[in-house]
Formats: C-alpha cells, structure tokens, sequence
C-alpha cells in the first residue's frame, strides 16, 4: 500500500478511537498515539498476508477477523463481484445484495447501519468490503474507505507475484523447449556423421581382427547407450568423461596412430554435475579441425567452478571462422556442435559462461569453458 495510504488510515484510527480493546496485543510503552499506531500497523500485518494470496473464501476468511478488530464495528463481510466470501459478526441477511450499488457504482454505498466499499484493484472493482455497525458516521465511512484502500493494495500486489510466479513458470518451461531442442539437433548431427563412420570401421576389423572388432562394437554400445538416452539437462562429469573415452576410443580405431590423446582430471571434480552431452562436441570438433593429430582433454578444479579445456595441434582456423561456428553457421562442418554447446552453457548459467576459442591459421585450437560447481 502507498505510503498516504497508510498515513490516513492511521490518523484515522487516532481521531476516531475506532480500535477495539477485544484481541489487543500486549503494546509498548508511550502515549495513545504510540499504541495506536502500534496496534494498526500489528493488526493490518495479521491479515495482509492472507490478502496477498488473492481474493478468495480461505483468504477472506482468515482476514476477515482481523479487519473487524482493525474497524472495531460490530461486523465486517468481504465479498467478490459474484458472491459473499467471508464474514465475522452479524451483517443481517444477503451480504452480496447490500453491497452491489457499491460494486456497480465504484463508490462506497452508505445505509443506516452499513459502510460498504469497493475494492479496486488497478482500476477493476473485483469486490466489496462491508462494515456494519450501529452508528455509522463520516469518521467510519472515512476508515472502512482506507481499509479498503488497503486491501486493494493487498490484492494487486498478490497479482503481481502471480504474473511473476507465471513468467518464471513460463520462462522454466521456454528454457527446457529449448534445452531440448539444442539436444535433438545434436543426436540429429552424431546420428550422420559420427555412427556411420563408427559402425564402418568396426566392420572392416570383422575378417581381419574379430575381438577388437567386439571390443570397439562394445565400446559404440556404451557410447549409443549414453548419448542417445532420453534427454537430461545435468549428467557427472565422470559420466561425459567416459563417453569421450568411449568417442575416442572409436576413432582412434578409425585414424589409427595419427590419432593421440590425453585427458588429465583430477579425481575430487568427477562427481561435479554438468550439462548432458558438453564435451564430446568439443572432441569431435577438434578431431575434425585436427586432421588427426593430438587431442588434449584437461580439466582443472578452479575453487568454485570447473574449468576444461579441449585443445587440437592442427591447422587451426581464421577467428572469424570460429566466430561462423559459435553462431551456428551450418555451411561449415561441426558448426551444430559448438553452437548447440555455446547456447546451452549460456543458457543454463548466463551469459557469462559461453565457450571460448583459442585459434590463429598453423597453432591449433583451443576450446575453454567453466562449469559453475554448484550447477544443480
């Protein structure tokens, strides 16, 4: 509520005497104007939090009790536009009918023994409040106005937090659209490139070397098993670890010693949650851009975050073209990976935490990120 808001309805509950000795908290020391202002605000905090679950028969009826001991009249009734939600003390006969010159006015609606006000929330009446008493004058017209006042304020800050609790809502479910289709672009590209080239040579050691051929169509199973699994935004680093151990193991039977690799890890960040399917992409890129050549894996505990780097000792590239493939540019080849890994990490954990690419044409390239250790 706005602060005029409240300044009257306190100077109100002063000039008026209208707060009732009945409920009264234990109140400090000083004059009347101390406590009165004491017990206004202590009262109205009783009922404001169930006004700012909505207008509804359980929110009313919780507050209904304290805004009677608020006005100090002998009833209080809070209605919608549609029906009489709660009340407390005798209103004497239809609530809902007393109140609806009031609802279809906009203004406050005064009999003999009656106060009733709408309640408008950002400009919408969405329900009346009702005080009954017998002696009803200008000082209780005046406060039952600024009550009402009130509870409006009440009510549009409980929409505002619903709106707020919807985007959030909305926003969660945009994000996990779109986690999972960055994840379906991905199986779409490994499914290509990746299991063709995988399946075509573990058949060329089927005549010449039968076990290994086993051994690597094993290895594929355990890789098929964990890459094409239903989608998970979070997986443990040793887990994505492995799959690229199972990757690399694959294409090493594929290039044979013109292939080498390494990965370094220190044991106390492999159960560090990480997006599903992040470093595998970045392999397959290297090898891609590597001609072969040395893949170096390298993880480091960095306090609070992970950091891994994944780094080739081929050609390398113009920064521009490393530039085209973060931005997804399909023309060139392993442009999905890297930009499906970019937008999810910058999705999960903010714009902060894009890949970065180490390249210049005859020095390699070198693909850094940060995973955030408290990720989950």
């Amino acid at each position: 509520m706005s602060t005029p808001a409240w300044v009257a309805l306190v100077a109100i509950a002063f000039g008026c005497g209208l707060l009732l000795s009945r409920r009264r908290p234990h109140l400090p020391s000083g004059g009347w104007k101390d406590e009165a202002t004491f017990t206004t605000l202590h009262i109205a905090a009783l009922a404001g939090p169930s006004l700012r679950d909505g207008l509804t028969r359980d929110s009313a009826r919780k507050a209904v009790r304290h805004l009677r001991c608020l006005l100090g009249t002998e009833a209080v009734a809070l209605t919608s536009t549609e029906a009489a939600l709660a009340s407390d003390g005798p209103c004497g006969g239809d609530v809902l009918a007393q109140v609806r010159q009031a609802l279809a006015s906009g203004r406050p609606q005064v009999t003999g023994a009656s106060v009733a006000v709408p309640l408008a929330v950002a400009g919408r009446t969405v329900g009346a409040l009702a005080a009954y008493d017998a002696e009803v004058n200008g000082a209780l017209v005046r406060t039952v106005t600024e009550v009402a006042r009130w509870i409006g304020g009440q009510l549009e800050l409980a929409e505002l937090d619903a709106a707020r609790r919807e985007a959030l809502a909305e926003l969660d479910s945009s994000r996990r659209q779109a986690v999972e289709a960055e994840m379906r672009a991905l199986r779409a590209e490994i499914s290509p490139h990746f299991i063709y080239n995988a399946l075509t040579t573990i058949a060329s050691f089927v005549r010449t070397d039968p076990v290994r051929a086993r051994d690597l169509l094993l290895d594929f199973a355990d890789f098929a098993r964990y890459a094409l699994r239903r989608t998970r935004d979070f997986t443990t680093l040793a887990d994505e670890l492995t799959c690229v151990d199972r990757y690399l193991l694959l294409e090493r039977a594929r290039f044979g010693d013109r292939l080498r690799f390494t990965v370094q890890v220190p044991p106390e960040v492999l159960p560090v949650p990480v997006p599903f399917l992040c470093l595998q992409p970045l392999v397959e890129n290297a090898i891609k851009h590597g001609m072969g050549g040395e893949v170096r894996v390298v993880v480091r505990d960095a306090g609070p975050e992970v950091g891994i780097s994944v780094e080739d000792d081929g050609v390398g590239m113009d920064p521009e073209r490393a530039r085209d493939l973060l931005d997804g540019d399909t023309r060139r080849e392993g442009g999905i990976g890297l930009a499906n890994v970019d937008v999810r990490l910058r999705q999960i954990y903010g714009e902060d935490y894009g890949l970065v690419v180490e390249t210049a044409p005859g020095a390699g390239t070198k693909v850094l990120l940060r995973i955030p250790k408290t990720s989950t």
